[in-house]
C-alpha cells in the first residue's frame, strides 16, 4: 500500500480545528508582550529598550550581519548609550542605585539575547567572565577601573584558555616573571578568548615563573605588547589568540595569586555558565514560533500540516520539554540568589542549567527540525542561524562530560544525607546578590548538603509524576544494591549515564517547586514528566547493556524501564492549549 492510499485517519485525527477555545499559562516568552513587572521599573525600561533595538533592526538585518560576520557595533553603542552592561553587570556600590548584579534580571537579559541570536549573548557572557576575577578580587584599583570602563561602554574578556591545554588550568603557559623593581613582565598566549579583540580588560591567568603559583591579573587589549593574533572562529564574534609579548605588570593589576587565583577561575565559571542555559531557551522560544507559524499556515495533500499526527506529537513535544527548560532555569535563580556559605545548592543547580538545559535545547530544536526540514536551511529564517547556535552552548564552559563529573559529586548526599533549610520562596527582591563575589574555597565539595526532594514530589499525585517516583526509588535500589564497583567507577561512560538519571531527578524536582510557585497546570506537568519518564527508561536500558554492567545491575536498570500513562484526552488539550495556542502569537519585525 502506497502512503497516500491510507485512509485518512491513518495521518490525521479530525480536521483542522481554529484557535483554541481555552489558553493556559504559558512561560514561553513572547518579547511583544512580554511586561517584565517582576522587575523594578528603571530595569523594564531597558529590558523593553533591549527588545526594541533588535526588533527595530529587524530580521532581514539580524541575518544579514549573521552571514556577512558583521562585528556589532551598532549593539555596542547602544548598550553604551543606554549604560546597558554597566547598570545589570556592575555590584552595588561601585555606581548608580540602579547599578547591581541581579541573576533574576540578569537572566531576562540572557533570555533576550538568546531570542534574538546567540552573537549579541556571546559579547555579554564573556564581559561577565571577565568582570567575575574583578569583583571576586580584593583590588580595589581594578575594581573602580572596570566600574569606569563599564559606564563607558567597555566590554571585558577572560583569558584562561590556551592553544595547547584548553581549560586544563593546571598547565598554563602564560608565564609572569617578577623584574628587580618589583614590578613584572608577562609572556605567554590565550586561545578562544571572546572579545579579545575590543576589551577594555583582560582578565588573564597564568604563573609565577620564580613561585609556580597561579596568577590572575589584568591586561589592555589596546596595548602595544598585547598582539591580537587572530579571530579563531567563522562568525560575527571575535574569539581571539593573543599573545603578550613582555606586557608589563604592575602589582596593582594584579588580581590575586595561589589558591585565590585557582578558585577565582572557577568560581568565575560558576557564575558564567549559568548564563549558557537561558541563552538555549531564548534561541527555542523565537526558533519555535517561526516553526509553528510555518507549519500551521502551509498545506500539503490538502490538509495544513499542523493536522498530521506525527506533527501535533512533535510540537506537544518540543513545548513540553521547552516549558521544562524555563522552569527549572526560574527555579535555579532562586538558588543562585539565597546562596551562601552555609546552603551551597546551587554548586548542583549550576552546572545543570548549563549541562541539562543546553542539551534540552539541541532535543527541541531537533524536534522542530523535523517539523519544517528544509524550510529550516533557508537563509532568511531565524531557524539557519539557531540550529548552527544550539550545538555551541553544550560544549562551552566545560562539556557536558566535565559538568557531570561534577554534578556526581554530589548524587550521594542528595540522596541519602538531606540537610535542612528554610522554605525558599520567589528570589525576585531588586538586590545585589552579594554571595556570588564572595564564594569562598572550591574544595569540598562532596560535603554539600540538599533539601529532600521527596518533599516537593508527595505534594503531587498525578499518573505520571507517580510513575516516576517509582522510577527514583529502583535508582536508589540501584545506588545501594548495585552500587558501582571499583572498576566502574573508572569507567566514565557507565557513570555518565548513571549521572542522567539522577539528573532527571533533580530536574523534575526544581520544574515541580516552580510549577508550585508559577500556579502551572496538571496537564503540562504530566506532559513533561512523559517525557522525563522516557528518557529516564532510555538512560535505564543503556546502562543495562553495559558490558560490564552486573546482573543485578541489570536487574535493576530493566525495572526502571516503565511507559508513560497514556491520555489522549490530555494530549489534545496539551495541543490545543498549549502548543498550537502559540500560533501567531509573535513573528520577528521585518
Amino acid at each position: 500500500m502506497k502512503l497516500l492510499d491510507l485512509p485518512n485517519n491513518f495521518l490525521f485525527k479530525k480536521a483542522r480545528t481554529s484557535q483554541p477555545a481555552t489558553t493556559q499559562t504559558s512561560v514561553i516568552l513572547n518579547p511583544k508582550t512580554a511586561s517584565y513587572d517582576h522587575l523594578d521599573k528603571h530595569s523594564q525600561e531597558l529590558v523593553k529598550k533591549t527588545i526594541n533595538f533588535f526588533e527595530s533592526r529587524g530580521k532581514a538585518r539580524l541575518k544579514e550581519d549573521d552571514h556577512e560576520r558583521t562585528w556589532y557595533a551598532d549593539f555596542l553603542e547602544f548598550e553604551k548609550k543606554e549604560k546597558l552592561f554597566a547598570t545589570f553587570l556592575t555590584p552595588q556600590g561601585y555606581g548608580t542605585k540602579e547599578y547591581r548584579w541581579d541573576t533574576l534580571r540578569n537572566c531576562a537579559l540572557n533570555e533576550i539575547f538568546g531570542f534574538y541570536g546567540l552573537a549579541h549573548w556571546y559579547t555579554w557572557q564573556v564581559t561577565i567572565l571577565g568582570l567575575g576575577p574583578i569583583w571576586i578580587s580584593e583590588n580595589e584599583v581594578v575594581k573602580k577601573r572596570a566600574a569606569k570602563l563599564l559606564k563607558e561602554g567597555g566590554i571585558f574578556a577572560f583569558g584562561l584558555s590556551e592553544k595547547e591545554h584548553g581549560a586544563d588550568i593546571y598547565s598554563s603557559d602564560m608565564h609572569v616573571t617578577r623584574q628587580e623593581d618589583g614590578t613584572y613582565l608577562a609572556n605567554g598566549s590565550k586561545y578562544y578568548i571572546g572579545n579579545g579583540n575590543k576589551a577594555a580588560l583582560v582578565s588573564t591567568f597564568g604563573k609565577l615563573t620564580d613561585t609556580d603559583e597561579y596568577v590572575f591579573f589584568v591586561v589592555e587589549s589596546q596595548h602595544p605588547n598585547y598582539e591580537l593574533v587572530q579571530n579563531v572562529v567563522n562568525s560575527q564574534n571575535y574569539v581571539a589568540e593573543y599573545r603578550l609579548n613582555n606586557y608589563p605588570i604592575k602589582e596593582e593589576d594584579i588580581l590575586a595569586k595561589g589558591r585565590d587565583a585557582w578558585d577565582m577561575a572557577l568560581n568565575t565559571v560558576n557564575v558564567g555558565k549559568f548564563n549558557l542555559g537561558w541563552a538555549s531557551i531564548g534561541i527555542c522560544s523565537h526558533a519555535f514560533y517561526e516553526a509553528i507559524n510555518h507549519a500551521s499556515h502551509r498545506r500539503l495533500f490538502d490538509h495544513y500540516v499542523t493536522d498530521f499526527v506525527h506533527i501535533k506529537q512533535l510540537f506537544t513535544e518540543a513545548y513540553a520539554r521547552l516549558s521544562a527548560m524555563k522552569l527549572f532555569g526560574q527555579r535555579a535563580i532562586d538558588y543562585m540568589r539565597c546562596a551562601s556559605h552555609e546552603d551551597r545548592r546551587y554548586l548542583l543547580f549550576t552546572p545543570m542549567v548549563k549541562m541539562k538545559v543546553t542539551t534540552q535545547g539541541e532535543e527541541v530544536m531537533n524536534l522542530l527540525w523535523d517539523v519544517i526540514a528544509a524550510k529550516g536551511f533557508e537563509k532568511n529564517m531565524y531557524f539557519e542561524m539557531a540550529v548552527k547556535d544550539i550545538r555551541a552552548l553544550p560544549k562551552l564552559e566545560g562539556t557536558v562530560h566535565v559538568n557531570m563529573a561534577l554534578i556526581l559529586k554530589f548524587m550521594g548526599n542528595y540522596f541519602f544525607k538531606p540537610g535542612k533549610f528554610p522554605e525558599i520562596g520567589r528570589m525576585d527582591e531588586a538586590k545585589n546578590d552579594d554571595f556570588l563575589f564572595d564564594q569562598g574555597p572550591t574544595k569540598g565539595l562532596g560535603k554539600t548538603r540538599f533539601h529532600d526532594y521527596r518533599k516537593i514530589y508527595n505534594q503531587y499525585d498525578l499518573p505520571n509524576v507517580n510513575i516516576f517516583k517509582k522510577q527514583i526509588r529502583l535508582l536508589k535500589i540501584l545506588l545501594v544494591a548495585g552500587k558501582p564497583s571499583e572498576e566502574q567507577s573508572k569507567d566514565f561512560d557507565f557513570l555518565l549515564h548513571l549521572g542522567e538519571l539522577f539528573t532527571l531527578v533533580v530536574y523534575g524536582q526544581l520544574i515541580l517547586e516552580n510549577a508550585k510557585l508559577t500556579g502551572i497546570e496538571d496537564d503540562l506537568i504530566e506532559q513533561i514528566f512523559d517525557f522525563i519518564i522516557r528518557d529516564f527508561s532510555k538512560f535505564a536500558l543503556v546502562l543495562r547493556q553495559k558490558g560490564c554492567a552486573t546482573l543485578v545491575q541489570q536487574t535493576i536498570c530493566e525495572r526502571m524501564i516503565k511507559r508513560p500513562n497514556v491520555d489522549k484526552e490530555r494530549d489534545q488539550r496539551m495541543w490545543e492549549n498549549y502548543a498550537y495556542a502559540m500560533k501567531d502569537q509573535y513573528e520577528m519585525n521585518a
